[in-house]
């Protein structure tokens, strides 16, 4: 009987002392980053059969185990990678809207005083100080357009770093857990009993790389786990590591790109496959609101640039030159931008000779009318990049990556336009299957300028118009006629000037117009066209009066009745002193919509933008804020599970301690029952 209270007891101070240092484990880990508390299992040891029936043999621990929930830590995890993802997406989107918002720093001041400047040359357009000043502020406005691209491309520059940095604590921990699981491996194959503290490690790590990016987690029989990322591509599995790598992208080499090391060749993912975690925010960053704003503002750049260009090369200079393509000196463009950017994709075979005959160009601006008179010149221009991919023959598909539109471009095709943008291909020059990357304004907001020409010498400014009128003195009739505007393709004309426009003998019309003309009465439904002859003074059909004739890309405005035999001489102009017409249709631009195919101002796009952004910084706020909270309660959730609660513990130790006091109690009393049956004796 001595024996077996010795038995129980010693089982009793076994369970009672794991017990205790169980708890003491528990205690002095509190704090420790993601321990899950722990605790003895016990169970009864076998009972003896005797007459009078089973008797019990004490206890026994069969195994520690953790408080774990692995759906639990999962949800955690994965409220843990979103919160992380908006995180990072909401502290780089603040930065932009920090940038595009401020009231001095921002495009729309600098737009402002340009225009005003081009206000004071249309109302003094022979002071040089005008346009001196209009120089200056326009070298204003372009150093503003730089300044945010310069910020914009440093913004790239540290999403970039960011992300390397991401991808190579990535391979730490996936490295990290990948020891652990060959350590787990060994020790619950050699004692048949779980690694608890090499699993809270492990689960630790777990939880940091979703810090990173979304892993998916399975378990394996043996104790081991296997991690996967995007849509299952292999992270860890048991003890072997796929390494992750951060290179330039295979389409655009100014960003880099996540993807992993396979057979020794690196395997670029897609970037809809990186969420969650830093990595998913940097990447959502970057395509959602740093590409838009890069784009929006060098789109903005390039309008404002094109449109004023197309409607200078239409003006005359205070020289007296014009026509620049027959008069040396001319300056057409009063900005100079580059042209788009083509890449070419690294994975073209054979890569060499790719993307040698391929050049990208914008397209010239357009008008409502052709000719048109209103100074109204707009561009296509979308807020996007672009990919190429040929076909078969030279054909080739332009994919536009904002929405996916798609325009086909059939085969031996050299030229084509798309969306205020010129492809300018050599028949047949590449192979089926190759692609490129279109990014029309990489570098337009970083480069725009004033044409150094015209900056060294402000006479070039095209502020007046390439042509004029003067009525013969002989004249006397009420009839007026303006100093007249000029469309595009005015210069194939000029050279028909002078010309004499001339009252026939009943004044009942104008004579001298030998080509083509327009009439535009007060009276739409009167106005009519020819070639040559008598252009009638009153409307044919509801007998208005003629307001406006058009010919050879002139518009003259027409008031009052001539008598008969007056005639005005339309010619060239001179010096263009004292004349600020062109330079008023300059100044129409600000309030016209020249952007986004003819639908939005200067400042309106740059204001959308602004809004746009303020939006998308708002919602991140506030999703990330929502997901803070979900965070937070799924951590609560894990605590009240797995956290060492201290008042528990301590309540517990003394528990245990009155237990390992019993079973000595145990087995003192044994002890004097041997020494009375040894008294007996």
């Amino acid at each position: 009987m001595s024996a077996g209270f010795f038995s129980i007891g010693l089982s009793g101070l076994g369970a009672a002392q794991l017990n205790l240092l169980t708890t003491e484990h528990n205690v002095v880990n509190a704090n420790t980053p993601g321990y899950t508390r722990q605790r003895v299992v016990q169970g009864t040891n076998g009972g003896v059969m005797a007459v009078t029936g089973a008797i019990g043999q004490g206890v026994t621990a069969m195994t520690t185990e953790r408080l774990y929930d692995r759906f639990i830590t999962a949800q955690r995890n994965t409220d843990q990678t979103q919160t992380s993802s908006l995180d990072t997406y909401y502290n780089q989107i603040r930065q932009i809207d920090s940038m595009l918002a401020d009231a001095s720093a921002g495009l729309s001041p600098a737009m402002q005083d340009f225009f005003a400047g081009v206000q004071q040359v249309a109302s003094n357009p022979s002071l040089l100080p005008a346009r001196q000043s209009m120089i200056s502020s326009a070298e204003t406005m372009a150093g503003r357009f730089h300044t945010m691209n310069t910020r914009l491309q440093e913004m790239e520059a540290q999403v970039n770093d960011r992300i390397s940095s991401a991808v190579t604590e990535v391979n730490a921990y996936a490295s990290q857990i990948g020891e652990l699981n060959r350590a787990i491996l060994i020790s619950e194959s050699s004692y048949s009993q779980p690694a608890n503290d090499l699993q809270d490690q492990r689960d630790q790590i777990i939880a940091e790389l979703n810090k990173l990016i979304k892993v998916t987690t399975t378990s394996n029989s043996d104790g081991t786990v296997n991690l996967f990322v995007g849509s299952g591509q292999q992270l860890v599995v048991g003890s072997s590591v796929v390494e992750m790598i951060a290179s330039e992208s295979n389409a655009d080499p100014t960003k880099i790109a996540v993807g992993f090391k396979v057979s020794g060749t690196n395997q670029e993912l897609p970037d809809c496959l990186v969420v969650g975690g830093e990595l998913g925010g940097l990447i959502s960053f970057r395509n959602q609101a740093l590409d838009a704003a890069t784009n929006e503002i060098g789109r903005v750049a390039t309008s404002l640039a094109l449109t004023f260009n197309a409607q200078h090369a239409l003006g005359q200079d205070l020289v007296g030159n014009i026509d620049h393509a027959s008069t040396p000196g001319f300056e057409a463009d009063f900005f100079e931008i580059t042209n788009p950017k083509i890449f070419v994709n690294q994975e073209n075979v054979p890569l060499a000779s790719s993307g040698a005959n391929l050049s990208v160009r914008f397209a010239d601006p357009v008008a409502p009318g052709s000719p048109d008179f209103s100074g109204n010149f707009y561009t296509d221009l979308t807020n996007s990049d672009y990919e190429v991919q040929f076909a078969a023959a030279g054909a080739f598909t332009v994919t536009r990556l904002t929405d996916g539109k798609t325009f086909n471009a059939a085969a031996g095709t050299t030229s084509f336009s798309f969306d205020g943008i010129t492809l300018d291909v050599a028949a047949a020059s590449e192979q089926p299957g190759h692609r490129f990357l279109i990014q029309p304004y990489a570098e337009v907001s970083g480069s725009i300028a004033v044409n150094s020409s015209i900056a060294a010498d402000p006479r070039l400014i095209a502020a007046a118009a390439p042509v004029r009128v003067s009525a013969n003195i002989a004249n006397t009739g009420s009839m007026s006629m303006s100093q007249g505007l000029v469309g595009v393709g005015y210069a194939s004309f000029s050279a028909s000037l002078p010309i004499s426009l001339q009252a026939n003998a009943t004044a009942t019309g104008l004579t001298g117009i030998t080509g083509n003309w327009n009439a535009v009465y007060a009276d739409p439904a009167d106005n009519n066209s020819g070639a040559g002859g008598t252009i009638n003074l009153v409307g044919g059909t509801n007998g208005s009066k003629l307001i406006r004739i058009e010919f050879n890309s002139m518009s003259f405005e027409i008031n009052g009745v001539p008598n008969p035999n007056d005639s005005f001489t339309i010619e060239k102009n001179a010096l263009g002193v004292q004349d600020g017409r062109n330079a008023i249709l300059f100044a129409k631009l600000q309030t016209q919509n020249t952007t986004a195919g003819g639908s939005a101002t200067f400042q309106s796009s740059y204001a959308r933008l602004v809004a746009d952004n303020g939006i998308r910084t708002r919602e991140s706020k506030v999703q990330l804020d929502a997901r803070t909270a979900i965070l937070q309660q799924s951590q609560a959730t894990r605590d009240s599970l797995s956290a060492v609660n201290l008042d528990e513990e301590a309540a517990n130790m003394i528990k245990y301690q009155q237990a390992y006091q019993a079973s000595a109690k145990i087995l003192d009393i044994g002890g004097t029952l041997f020494e009375s049956i040894l008294a007996i004796g």
